[in-house]
């Protein structure tokens, strides 16, 4: 419903402001939750009134309140893009017990997303909370509604991702973090408690997504053949694509 689509927005515009910590203080191997929120430039505790999603960057013209200090676009393009997620998610499962699960999902894949594209690491300090809420969630939702099915297309798509990234990864370590191959795993066990066939068609999107876009800078002269490449946003990208999409893309596929 309308409602809910408007409601799921609003957490994830929230959920957005705080993986905006996450984002900044994870690399920096910092705690998450403590102190509360400050300006990056001078240090100031930051009010609640300083701390509405997209809101008060708006209000206050993307500036400090205290030193009036420049604030980047990233936190509120991060409360937006979780905000999209989230309703997409919403959309996808409507009232349904897993829509915590991904969305769960994708607040991860942001906050690891963006922390690749700015440090080139997928950091375990996301990956392994991540994998161990999963986990019950997912069993508890499949047990409950009587398809144990679910769990072993789940352990296998986690398993089958975590093989076959490993295996690039020992070929190619350069090209291949084992921060990419843990997250494959983690992902496989999302798209594969969805479908087996999900599994193939999110790694496909995610490979197909990042050679477009390597090709995409190197014509632009951005990136050379030997150029790292953030790989986390196009496996997320894949990922979520077949969470909203995958079955009217397989369809496609089969004809």
């Amino acid at each position: 419903s309308t409602l809910l689509g408007v409601l799921s927005g609003l957490l994830g515009l929230v959920v957005g402001s705080v993986l905006g910590s996450v984002i900044e203080r994870v690399p920096a191997k910092l705690a998450v939750l403590s102190p509360g929120p400050r300006c990056a430039a001078c240090a100031a505790p930051l009010s609640l009134v300083d701390c509405v999603p997209l809101v008060s960057w708006l209000v206050l013209r993307g500036r400090c309140r205290h030193c009036r200090h420049g604030i980047g676009v990233r936190d509120p393009v991060i409360e937006v893009l979780t905000a999209g997620l989230f309703v997409g998610v919403t959309l996808r499962f409507g009232v349904h017990p897993a829509v915590f699960a991904f969305w769960l999902l994708a607040a991860a894949l942001v906050a690891i997303s963006a922390i690749d594209i700015e440090h080139h690491i997928v950091p375990n300090r996301i990956i392994y909370p991540v994998l161990f809420a999963t986990v019950p969630a997912l069993v508890a939702i499949s047990l409950a509604e009587g398809r144990p099915v679910s769990l072993e297309w789940a352990a296998i798509g986690g398993v089958a991702a975590f093989v076959v990234f490993f295996v690039i990864h020992v070929i190619q370590p350069a090209g291949m973090g084992f921060g990419d191959v843990r997250l494959a795993g983690v992902i496989g066990i999302y798209l594969g408690w969805l479908r087996l066939a999900d599994v193939a068609l999110g790694l496909v999107l995610g490979f197909v997504l990042a050679a477009v876009a390597g090709a995409g800078l190197m014509l632009a002269g951005k990136a050379g053949r030997k150029s790292r490449v953030a790989f986390a946003p196009f496996l997320a990208l894949g990922a979520m694509a077949v969470v909203y999409w995958g079955n009217p893309i397989l369809a496609q596929w089969a004809r």
